[in-house]
């Protein structure tokens, strides 16, 4: 039985409080210079470190600059240009598929609906969000990365587990105006403290109002499945 809906919005409001004042320049930290950049950053970001991203990034941003670009450049060549990232053949037909098609649907522009961009290869709704927030301005849902998923269920905040429902059940109790943050602050602490596995609890500004602290405990966080 989770927590009621009413503690559960006292829960986030705290943890958004505590987490704001920890982590006040927190902000996405992906570099891109527009909005095509962006998304290609982000479509590589999946499973894969921000900063190995942004380290192939730095050379790709500069061979490839135009959706056509990408649309016509050869599956190897692009594949060996982002070979250290993960999955980079799935990847490099990704990218050129939704430029294709971004050529060819909106005139070379990447579109600014969560329909438009859900529908081009390999961008989901996460990523749709992403782009939306940062190359649109437009907030409209939260971002469900690892760390939003772990943090949430771990906090009592959310008990599902599938990316989609989790933010179904934030969006309910989520103020909208932290929609945006919310996914920042959240990577910022579970970069820094609340990791995957061995969580730092002792050192850690939710650990009273968090009731899967090890604190006091014999429960083995990393084996609590599923996180």
């Amino acid at each position: 039985m989770g927590m009621p809906h009413d503690d559960r919005e006292a829960q986030v409001t705290e943890v958004l409080d505590r987490l704001y004042e920890e982590y006040p320049d927190s902000t996405i930290s992906l570099n891109y210079s527009n909005r095509l950049e962006l998304l290609i950053a982000v479509i590589l970001s999946a499973q894969c470190t921000d900063e190995r991203v942004n380290d192939v990034c730095a050379d790709l941003f500069e061979t490839y600059r135009t959706p056509e670009e990408y649309a016509n450049a050869p599956q190897e060549e692009l594949a060996s240009a982002i070979d250290s990232i993960t999955y980079y053949n799935n990847k490099a037909s990704y990218i050129r598929s939704a430029c294709a098609d971004i050529v060819a649907q909106h005139d070379g522009e990447v579109p600014d609906t969560m329909s438009d961009l859900t529908d081009l290869a390999g961008v989901g709704r996460k990523t749709a969000n992403v782009v939306l927030q940062h190359g649109h301005d437009i907030v409209e849902g939260i971002v469900v990365d690892t760390h939003v998923q772990r943090i949430s269920r771990r906090l009592g905040i959310t008990e599902e587990q599938r990316p989609e429902a989790i933010e179904a059940d934030l969006l309910e109790i989520v103020p909208e105006e932290d929609w945006q943050q919310y996914t920042h602050l959240f990577i910022d602490h579970g970069r820094a403290t609340c990791t995957a596995i061995n969580p730092d609890c002792a050192d850690c500004v939710l650990e009273d109002v968090c009731p899967s602290s090890k604190l006091d405990s014999d429960v083995d966080l990393a084996s609590n499945d599923p996180w």
